[in-house]
């Protein structure tokens, strides 16, 4: 099956080599060069997934977002200056799936697409997950791998892929230490650099989406200078 992403950017560079990219894995690619024309095409083709850059002219991508989230339901992966923390809360709160800071991997995008894809397919299908090994259940914690999706204590925890794939490393080996370059390879894939302070800031949003929940969780241990660990029972 062929897939549609919608793209709105207005850096034409990043809409042909991006849209060069998806073309080649087979995707149908939806192109906009700002939220107007992007909000009017995605709302009348409905594609499966669009990627919005934030800083935009006559319409930002937070704007064309809120406007989206209106009308249709697909997932958003958001393009965001890098360390531009304050557009990601913002961009969160209106129900973006992820993002992806510039300069960014391709290899990367095209990843966090198949996954937010298959995550949605699955979740309209209503679809079971499939085997022990596709759930990790610790304590009162509980990742459905199939989806994506984040429980604690029977409540859901709206985690972006990248928090997701952070989270499912440690707590698959609860009490074994993971260090910031074991953590960059299960959230972005090898031969990739993410700056150390990135994963710290995952993990830091990781913890306040949890204590929104239960403001008593803890379960997310620091080791000053080595990595991080999800508590054992």
């Amino acid at each position: 099956m062929s897939y549609t992403i919608a793209l709105v950017d207005d850096d034409r560079n990043i809409i042909a080599s991006v849209s060069m990219a998806l073309k080649a894995e087979g995707y149908k690619v939806l192109s906009y060069n700002d939220g107007y024309e992007g909000y009017e095409g995605i709302v009348a083709s409905k594609p499966d997934l669009a990627v919005l850059d934030i800083k935009m002219p006559r319409m930002d991508g937070h704007e064309l977002l809120k406007k989206l989230r209106s009308q249709i339901a697909i997932p958003v992966i958001f393009l965001t200056s890098k360390d531009d923390e304050i557009d990601e809360i913002l961009g969160l709160r209106l129900g973006a799936d992820d993002y992806i800071s510039k300069p960014f991997s391709q290899r990367l995008l095209l990843e966090r697409i198949r996954t937010l894809i298959r995550r949605s397919q699955l979740e309209t299908k209503g679809e079971d997950s499939k085997g022990e090994e596709s759930e990790v259940h610790v304590g009162k914690l509980r990742l459905d791998n199939e989806r994506h999706l984040c429980m604690w204590s029977g409540q859901s925890v709206n985690l972006t892929v990248t928090e997701y794939m952070l989270l499912k490393a440690l707590a698959e080996r609860p009490g074994h230490v993971k260090s910031r370059d074991q953590l960059m390879d299960a959230a972005y894939g090898h031969d990739m650099y993410i700056d150390d302070r990135t994963i710290d800031t995952h993990i830091k949003r990781v913890r306040k989406k949890f204590k929104k929940v239960d403001e008593s969780f803890d379960e997310i241990e620091t080791l000053y200078g080595i990595g991080y660990k999800y508590r054992e029972n």
